[in-house]
């Protein structure tokens, strides 16, 4: 029998789901969700300083110990990561070890989350911390056991000598400060020996996930809390002219909150917000300062230029493709694209005296306290931003700016504020991936060789798209440009061997939409462009094109990962495009695609499998392997989960998503005008992972995004012979090209 949910509830049915979890669960719990909570006791007043080893670690005298980092966990396992990495030098099981992130009253300033730094930067600062400690710990275990360091070892909390009884940690400094100075040359354990790294331990907050019982940002409340809703104008940079109020007198206890063209509603309970929100009647002027989405390429290449830059130059590149024996070209387009988080951005403020707390999901609560107490003025001494779990992101989304909203709301009414964004709110205002227009060309010899590349990038110039914060800008409130695209230049020339080349960015001086870091900023769209023109090449050739890759790198560790994927993926040599028709008339293609990315860490390759319906268009994702080199591995299983996320959300970014916007606004605010990848069109996705635990460990929260677009587009040729060049690959797009014959 088939019930659903709906037939489920008419019946007044019930399902109860018990769930029983390992002792880890006890580790998951934020003491930063509680309102009363202060910065440690232990530290007093004292500022966080990272250069002292009590700033990241607080042992307890039950045996756990508290990590503190600045780096925060936006769904990436770094939680457990980081305890493991301390655990490894301290001596102690993960499972004792208590993780506070991005809470700037009990946290070091480590900045933002973000470049895949969380490990390289933020774990590792605390594995020095711990590293350090360990010296310390041992030094007064040795004097209490009478016992020369050397002699001593650490394991299970325990400093035991060769023979007698030992000491606990917990006995030594338990509840008390160790006062020592972060040693940056404080030994670390060899990886030979380690017997928490590299073990695939499990996440400590999944189980309150899973039992809904973890607080996300938006399920926070405080005593007296109020809910509010913005009203954001129908045009970008419109003013508010009027507002008439009277429709909202009928909602009990309702407030407007306005401040220059800065609008909003106050009401006790979300609903009433939600409903005075779309009863109150305002007045604005109107604007019409975009361009429009339409021919977005076109704008781009003939927008006025800052100035240009050369982000690479080796060789004479354009002489060589001018005495090349052939000559190819293309252009590539990547467009604008939302964060797109499931769950709108949701913050709460209690703003008063100057100063107050801050509860919100941003990646970067150091310098949010900042910018927040400057636009504000507040006395960022006496503010606190405290992080918690919200939708994921992967970059600044609109989160920083609902904060700004409860900020200015609470410091305007005196009391504390949620603010929660509507659907039409997160992907219409949010900040974008920019728009980047790619031409690349090559030249080749008479045996293949590349003897010279050029790629010109048309990107936005930083602070044209860095607009500030919503909430102040509207408001009027003086302040400097805000978030920018992030490092958008990088991977734009092949990883090969190519003795002449060059990257020139033209900086437009103007870009539509405010810009932010959207993940893998820039290097995603730099390595559909190489590696789909790679292809090209290739496939101009004649030669197939894991072969031609191979031929052209020296790298072991590349040669290693685009090996490996291709010996799992049951690669077939041969050249494309192969457009040999399957069952039901499908077609069906592979394509792969490799870079190392910032071309100075990881090594991703990447093989997929596609079907094309050539009468509607849609392809469909078969199969993907990825083999993922980022050195040291920490956790295997939060490191697969993050390379099967970028996969995936890659794809839906390839296949799907696209910003659109008229004269005035952006038009593509819900799930039917701004589409995601749904769960059925999920492909069978195989991550394998090189581990060498005698190189640096690498962020993993980006790299393996990089080549998704690449190998998609190269298999939908070798299914069809079409190359696509603009993303999305959406199905009238697909279509369009087969009735064309070319993309």
């Amino acid at each position: 029998m088939i019930v659903n949910r709906r037939d489920l509830l008419k019946a007044g049915g019930a399902v109860v789901v018990s769930f029983a979890f390992d002792a880890l669960a006890a580790r998951s719990s934020n003491a930063a969700v509680q309102p009363g909570a202060a910065p440690r006791a232990q530290d007093g007043v004292k500022p966080i300083d990272p250069a002292e080893v009590d700033s990241f670690l607080a042992f307890h005298a039950d045996g756990t110990v508290t990590v503190y980092t600045g780096k925060v966990d936006v769904g990436t396992g770094l939680r457990i990561a980081v305890a493991q990495m301390a655990a490894e030098e301290l001596g102690i099981p993960a499972s004792r070890i208590t993780i506070v992130d991005g809470d700037t009253a009990r946290c070091p300033d480590q900045g933002g989350t973000g470049g895949s730094t969380g490990l390289t930067r933020g774990g590792a600062d605390v594995r020095q911390a711990a590293a350090t400690a360990r010296q310390a710990l041992l030094a007064l275990a040795a004097e209490k056991l009478n016992r020369a360091p050397g002699e001593l070892t650490i394991a299970d909390g325990e400093i035991r000598p060769p023979a007698g009884a030992g000491v606990t940690i917990a006995s030594l400094v338990g509840d008390r400060r160790l006062q020592v100075r972060v040693d940056p040359k404080a030994p670390l354990r060899s990886p030979a020996s380690y017997i928490s790294v590299g073990q695939p331990l499990p996440r400590p907050d999944v189980p309150a996930k899973c039992s809904g019982r973890h607080v996300y940002v938006h399920d926070f409340t405080l005593p007296g809390m109020l809910h509010a809703r913005v009203i954001r104008p129908p045009a970008i940079g419109a003013t508010l002219v009027a507002v008439d109020e009277s429709p909202v007198r009928a909602i009990p206890d309702v407030q407007v909150v306005r401040v220059g063209s800065f609008l909003a509603v106050v009401a006790p309970d979300e609903w009433a917000a939600v409903c005075a929100a779309g009863a109150l009647k305002a007045t604005w002027s109107d604007a019409r300062t975009l361009p429009g989405s339409d021919g977005l390429d076109r704008w781009t290449r003939a927008a006025a230029v800052e100035r240009d830059q050369a982000v690479v130059s080796r060789g004479d590149a354009a002489a060589a493709i001018a005495g090349a024996a052939r000559t190819l070209s293309a252009t590539y387009f990547w467009p604008y694209q939302s964060h797109a988080s499931l769950g709108p951005c949701c913050a709460v403020a209690d703003i008063k005296d100057n100063g107050g707390t801050v509860w919100s999901s941003s990646q970067g609560t150091h310098g949010l306290r900042a910018n927040l107490s400057k636009v504000f003025g507040l006395d960022p001494a006496r503010v606190r931003v405290v992080f918690l779990d919200g939708a994921g992101s992967y970059g600044t989304n609109g989160g920083d700016h609902v904060a700004a909203d409860a900020v200015l709301i609470s410091k305007t009414i005196g009391k504390p504020v949620r603010v929660q964004w509507s659907r039409q709110d997160e992907t219409g205002w949010d900040p974008k991936g920019p728009q980047q227009l790619i031409d690349v060309r090559a030249g080749v010899d008479q045996r293949g060789t590349i003897v010279g590349w050029t790629t010109d990038m048309w990107l936005p110039a930083q602070a044209s798209g860095a607009r500030a914060l919503l909430a102040a800008d509207a408001a009027g409130l003086a302040q400097e440009h805000g978030q920018g695209a992030g490092a958008i230049t990088q991977n734009g020339d092949p990883p090969y061997d190519v003795a002449n080349a060059r990257v020139l960015v033209h900086w437009t001086k103007e870009t539509p939409l405010q810009l932010s870091n959207l993940r893998a900023p820039g290097k995603i769209a730099n390595v559909f462009a190489v590696e789909s023109f790679t292809d090209e090449l290739a496939a101009a050739a004649n030669t197939d094109a894991v072969a031609f890759r191979l031929a052209r790198l020296t790298d072991p560790r590349a040669i290693d990962a685009i090996t490996r994927a291709a010996e799992r993926f049951g690669w077939e040599t041969r050249p494309s495009p192969r457009r040999a028709a399957a069952s039901g008339g499908l077609l069906k293609g592979r394509g792969i695609a490799y870079m190392r990315y910032k071309q100075a860490e990881n090594y991703v390759a990447t093989a997929m499998e596609v079907a094309v319906d050539p009468r509607s268009g849609r392809i469909a994702v078969v199969r993907v392997v990825c083999a993922h080199d980022c050195g040291l591995v920490v956790n295997p299983d939060a490191l697969r989960n993050q390379v099967e996320g970028c996969i995936v959300q890659t794809l839906s970014r390839a296949l799907h998503e696209e910003v659109t916007f008229d004269r005035a606004r952006v038009t593509s605010v819900d799930w039917s005008s701004y589409p995601i990848l749904r769960f059925p069109d999920a492909p069978e996705v195989e991550v394998i992972l090189i581990d060498r635990r005698d190189q640096p460990l690498l962020g993993a929260g980006e790299a393996a995004t990089a080549p998704v677009a690449a190998a998609l587009a190269n298999a939908v040729f070798d299914a069809t012979g079409i190359r696509l060049r603009t993303v999305p690959f959406t199905a009238e797009r697909v279509k369009a090209a087969l009735s064309r014959g070319t993309a």
